[in-house]
């Protein structure tokens, strides 16, 4: 299943527009940050796909702050992509994620991304 493309259907439905064929495929880019088909994960959403969900559609969004020394590479990217379930937004500062129980899991970590990634990574090696 791609939960990208159930995230946009819905999003549209919700907002009043159709969500057909075409209109999946206007939307897909504008508010995607990865277009690529995926199962699972890629759900980072572009500046304009949150502006979309907090203010058209009001969903209510939570804010972990960053690491003050915070400075993404490319792993912590990717496993973001792999582990955050739900659609969020990345800033310098901050992610906003719209999942309350993945907002808590990434407070505990304080906010180090790099932490809870590598944590995951190492818990889906064990269970391997």
């Amino acid at each position: 299943m791609n939960w990208k493309e159930t995230y946009t259907k819905i999003f549209l439905s919700q907002s009043g527009k159709s969500a057909n064929p075409v209109t999946i495929k206007q939307y897909y880019p504008i508010w995607w940050q990865n277009t690529r088909n995926k199962n699972e994960g890629g759900l980072r959403l572009t500046e304009e796909g949150y502006r979309f969900i907090t203010e058209e559609l009001d969903l209510a969004v939570y804010e972990v702050p960053l690491p003050r020394d915070f400075k993404p590479t490319t792993n912590t990217i990717i496993w973001l992509d792999q582990f955050i379930d739900c659609p969020y937004y990345l800033t310098n500062y901050s992610i906003y994620v719209t999942n309350e129980k993945k907002a808590v899991e990434l407070h505990l970590f304080s906010g180090d991304i790099q932490k809870y990634g590598l944590t995951k990574a190492l818990k889906r090696q064990d269970k391997e």
